[in-house]
């Protein structure tokens, strides 16, 4: 079965949809209007490109194109989470960096030689998306858990030094910070995958399901995407904060402000 094509009027007659919410972005004067507007934008013109890019990579299917590809999505993620957390470059450029490769590297790497026993887990119909859908969550999940992280921790200071001075260690000092990030982060994902298929159908599945493939086999899949994503994102950020946390202390413990 194939996939029924949109149309460029059609896609026009679908973007339509979003005047609903800028109108009412609008009428209750939310301050959105504006951003909205460029984000669809954005999106399209976007999303067009990667389309575009992907025809190619597709076609050419190099290993070496591939991998530089995700290195992109890499270095564009970690200038995201440094633009939307705020936190300064000096502390979280390499952790990020770091954080993101090692993930994507050890699940990405894990599910398609592993679980899909690929020959070549470098063939770009799997490892490039693949490869997106574990950056996209590694990304969300990095903005809110070093946010809740750094926050908290500026905000309760006395809290941490506190545990210092009675003889904790950074680390030690720095838990309960650590599971607040964990808890803000990670909710949502667990909460949603506790009610898949009941309450909402994942994406995935959906538009595999949109482009042929049979129900059994979309929701397998949905069920890998679900697990690696998790796993990936829980290593990224670890490993984010592990690495950020040698850059925020002095030798005495003592925080240095995180925040540009």
């Amino acid at each position: 079965m194939q996939t029924t094509d949109i149309s460029n009027i059609s896609m026009l007659l679908g973007l339509l949809l979003m005047a609903l919410p800028i109108y009412f972005f609008g009428k209750y004067n939310t301050g959105m209007v504006k951003s909205t507007i460029i984000a669809v934008v954005r999106m399209v013109v976007q999303l067009q490109l990667v389309g575009l890019y992907l025809k190619y990579l597709f076609l050419w299917d190099n290993p070496l194109l591939n991998i530089a590809w995700v290195l992109i999505m890499v270095v564009v993620a970690t200038e995201t989470s440094l633009t939307r957390t705020k936190l300064k470059r000096s502390v979280m450029m390499i952790p990020l960096l770091v954080g993101f490769i090692t993930a994507a590297l050890l699940i990405g790497g894990y599910f398609l030689g592993i679980v899909l026993k690929l020959d070549n887990i470098f063939d770009a119909q799997y490892f490039i998306p693949i490869l997106g859908i574990l950056m996209g969550n590694m990304l969300g999940v990095n903005v809110i858990g070093l946010n809740t992280f750094y926050y908290n921790l500026m905000r309760e200071k006395s809290c941490y030094y506190y545990l210092i001075g009675n003889g904790a260690t950074i680390d030690e000092a720095t838990a309960p910070f650590v599971r607040q990030a964990l808890t803000r982060a990670f909710s949502p994902a667990i909460a949603n995958m506790a009610v898949m298929g009941l309450v909402a159908l994942p994406g995935t599945m959906i538009g595999q399901i949109l482009g042929g493939s049979s129900p059994d086999v979309a929701i397998k899949y949905q069920m890998m995407i679900i697990v690696i994503t998790i796993s990936a994102s829980i290593i990224s950020l670890m490993s984010t904060l592990y690495l950020s946390k040698r850059a925020s202390f002095d030798a005495m413990g003592r925080i240095i402000e995180p925040f540009k």
